[in-house]
């Protein structure tokens, strides 16, 4: 394989008659995040559990970088790191021993250990607390340690089960913008959520499951261009103010476009037809007129269309 993998194949989890995890066969390859998306109860939690080998499938299996979960755990787990169900970290300690301790269980090498856990803690963005003790954390400082605990031993696969849920708005841009910089370890991140916004803002690639079933798994831009009956939209950002009058205006040659949607500040929502194509026409118009285009990003809408659209339909 050319990278980090995950892959699951008919992989089911039944509790009597209840399945709560229905024949799913999944292959994710890559340096990549990959949102694994759907409502509460969905099998999202389910699944990852079993990727960690935490609860036994009923049927199929699994496997982390090419090695069965069901043949070979302690190979297959030990280039992985999970965040299941959020532990809880003893008051007492600080990062730094809280972490040296999780690098022992994991196998870091003693002499390599400090180094680690000085790294793991930057890349989470707690350095300043090493040697505070934990019992004074928030909830998103809090989940903050329980991440660099999953990366202490450089996994390249990271398995994070809604990460930011029950965080208040800073925890959760916090621990979204960490989730966006070990995008850029190479690591495959599989990220489960209920959050569409989330998975807009830090995911490449969704897989939407609901009641034990996938639905779909795609890039974000495949997804909405597949399921929204050939509307896109995309959120733009200006530097500097732009009428609607204006915009429509310089937007008025590509035929593509349906409707421009004033959003707060100097942004706009412009919803069009065809696809990639099309979008690749929309900015590279707006590019050339010189207008202070500062940002592009997927419509949250887009994919709220077509989560909403799909889980009602249970298809």
């Amino acid at each position: 394989m050319s990278g980090p993998s995950i892959e699951t194949r008919g992989l089911t989890k039944r509790w009597g008659n209840f399945t709560a995890l229905d024949h799913l066969t999944l292959h994710l390859e890559g340096s990549k995040c990959v949102g694994f998306l759907g409502p509460n109860g969905a099998g999202k939690t389910t699944t990852l559990k079993l990727l960690a080998d935490m609860i036994f499938p009923t049927e199929g299996d699994c496997s982390l970088n090419g090695i069965s979960v069901r043949e070979s755990r302690k190979r297959a787990l030990e280039n992985a790191g999970v965040l299941i169900e959020s532990p809880e970290i003893y008051p007492s300690l600080t990062p730094n021993e809280a972490l040296e301790m999780v690098a022992d269980l994991r196998g870091v090498p003693a002499r390599d250990r400090r180094n680690r856990v000085k790294e793991v803690l930057a890349e989470v963005k707690m350095s300043d607390w090493a040697d505070k003790k934990v019992g004074r954390f928030s909830k998103g400082m809090k989940q903050r340690i329980n991440i660099a605990a999953a990366l202490v031993h450089d996994p390249e696969v990271v398995i994070l089960d809604e990460p930011s849920t029950g965080l208040d708005p800073r925890g959760m841009a916090e621990v979204r913008s960490i989730v966006r910089d070990l995008k850029k370890s190479h690591r495959l991140i599989f990220m489960s959520s209920h959050i569409l916004s989330e998975v807009t803002e830090v995911c490449d690639e969704v897989a939407l499951i609901d009641r034990g079933k996938l639905l779909f798994y795609d890039t974000l831009e495949n997804v909405t261009a597949r399921f929204s009956d050939g509307h896109s939209s995309v959120d733009i950002g200006f530097a500097r103010p732009v009428t609607e009058d204006a915009l429509r205006t310089e937007l008025g040659s590509v035929s593509a476009v349906r409707e421009v949607i004033p959003l707060a500040g100097n942004k706009y929502r412009v919803r069009f037809d065809g696809g990639l194509s099309a979008q690749e026409q929309l900015l590279e118009t707006l590019a050339g007129r010189h207008l202070g285009l500062v940002s592009v990003a997927e419509s949250e809408s887009a994919l709220e269309e077509v989560y909403l659209q799909k889980i009602s339909r249970g298809d």
